[in-house]
């Protein structure tokens, strides 16, 4: 080959680069369009009728934006920036943009109006890649009338006000044990700690389990069964979702053979009821029927899966957040040596919790701000439009919760840790901390309560400071310290 013909193929190849590289970049673009022209005649740029996809870009094949998304949040650690690029972009518009992420075409929706029609839609179902690992009769996996029905009984039995009075009682002893226990230690990774105590708490107000054998052994088997729900979906020996399914068939013998126990002892007129199994296996419709034995065990277990790593991420925040906020602090101490003192020494009532009204604040905060969930995950069962766009069936439908929560519209400086705020109404939808709609998390009130026992107990007996207080954030699966909020922990 001569120098001009190398030359000339040089110059083909180097000019046709960058329009390789637009195709490789837009390819998801071009595929997802093409089917759906192919099905409904779809155009990006027609007017109105539906017919139009939410403005984004779709990104790399099979990659699509994932790559962008885990370096947003697990490298730059900047992860409102994912968004924000998106809203600089294309504007706000709808509130919804296209993307492709984790494998699926998706829509992401981050306005209060946006995620409020997706959430309380019927069209958008929840859908696990494995429902066995929360439970096939779980509220979770539970669709329509079935949910409303299941989630009902839930409610029922997590939220009525004796339900709650039995709880913070059972919580008092354990919670004050801990941070004791703390103290002894001195220097304690905070997250790890409170997460031992919310288990044994957990176990206690579900099943009525002590520390021991048993306990251990459902320690084990919780533990091995969460990974899985985020775990690439495949089953065979030495995967994490393998190993996560036999875990949870070993939960489902525990519980179940606790379920007979109790079914037995009531069967003898020896068994009295005290705790949330109880609760759901007691709790009755309007027309006398139960929850069945199988629909009491899952959940049973997908309410300890979703409501003991939520708790223990929120009061780690809290008191990290606290250690910052020596103001904030000071005031929280002050309502709760108010209320919490009593001559006889006893623990301070459900009642007397109701009337922390600050400490209340502080709770709601610390949620807004540890925005422990940035996103919750839906699929488009059928085509639907929102405001002249269309949302395709089958398609990933992601609510970015933690957009609302970091912007000044919603929020006056979001990102400060200002408790006061939530003195007057938040606008409306603007806080989505336990979701919303049909499926807003059912133990919204048993999270909020057993958070407020430990800040009572530590701000009340304790002081803290935060080892590593420049701690980088690690974003993924769920915000917290890289350190685990590693603090010194002493007795006032």
């Amino acid at each position: 080959m001569d120098t001009a013909t190398l030359c000339w193929y040089s110059g083909l190849l180097f000019g046709l680069l960058p329009l390789l590289l637009q195709i490789i970049w837009h390819w998801n673009d071009l595929l997802f369009l093409a089917k759906l022209k192919l099905r409904y005649g779809l155009s990006e740029n027609s007017n109105g009728g539906g017919h139009r996809l939410p403005p984004g870009q779709m990104g790399l094949p099979f990659l699509g934006e994932t790559l962008r998304f885990l370096w947003y949040f697990k490298i730059a650690r900047r992860p409102d920036d994912f968004i924000n690029s998106k809203k600089q972009k294309y504007g706000e518009g709808i509130g919804m943009y296209r993307s492709h992420l984790f494998g699926k075409p998706t829509i992401i929706s981050c306005t209060p109006a946006s995620n409020k029609f997706v959430l309380q839609s019927p069209d958008f179902p929840l859908k696990w890649i494995t429902p066995e690992l929360l439970g096939v009769k779980s509220m979770f996996n539970a669709e329509g009338t079935q949910h409303a029905r299941i989630r009902s009984f839930v409610v029922d039995a997590v939220n009525r006000p004796d339900s709650l009075r039995r709880i913070a009682n059972v919580l008092h002893p354990t919670v004050a044990a801990a941070l004791c226990s703390w103290s002894e230690k001195g220097t304690i990774a905070a997250y790890s700690e409170i997460k031992k105590m919310t288990f044994k708490n957990t176990c206690k107000m579900f099943v009525s389990i002590e520390p021991g054998p048993l306990f251990e052994a459902l320690d084990k088997y919780f533990n091995g069964t969460t990974p899985g729900i985020r775990a690439y979906p495949l089953n065979f020996p030495g995967t994490a979702l393998h190993y996560a399914l036999k875990c949870r068939r070993k939960l489902t013998a525990v519980f179940r053979r606790e379920v007979e126990r109790r079914r037995k002892g009531r069967s003898e007129g020896n068994h009295e009821s005290k705790d949330l199994m109880d609760g759901l296996m007691d709790i009755e419709d309007e027309e006398g029927k139960h929850l069945s034995d199988d629909e009491v065990v899952d959940n049973i277990v997908s309410l300890v899966i979703g409501g003991y790593e939520s708790v223990t991420l929120t009061s780690t925040w809290a008191l990290y957040l606290l250690s910052k906020s020596p103001q904030v602090l000071q005031k929280l101490r002050e309502e709760n040596m108010a209320v919490g003192k009593r001559a006889n020494g006893d623990p301070i009532t459900f009642e007397d919790i109701s009337k922390l009204k600050y400490t209340a604040m502080v709770v709601e905060e610390s949620i807004r701000k540890a925005n422990i969930v940035s996103l919750l995950c839906r699929v488009a069962k059928k085509d639907v439009e929102y405001k002249g766009f269309r949302i395709p069936k089958g398609w990933q439908v992601l609510v970015w919760i933690r957009s609302l929560h970091t912007d000044p519209k919603y929020f006056d400086d979001p990102m400060s840790f200002v408790p006061e705020r939530w003195d007057v109404p938040v606008k409306p939808s603007g806080y989505q901390g336990f979701g919303a709609g049909p499926r807003i998390c059912a133990g919204n009130m048993l999270a909020r309560l057993q958070i407020t026992v430990i800040l009572h107990h530590a701000v009340l007996g304790y002081k803290w400071k935060l080892v590593n207080p420049d701690a980088k954030i690690k974003y993924l699966p769920h915000p917290l310290p890289c350190d685990g909020a590693v603090m010194d922990f002493a007795a006032l």
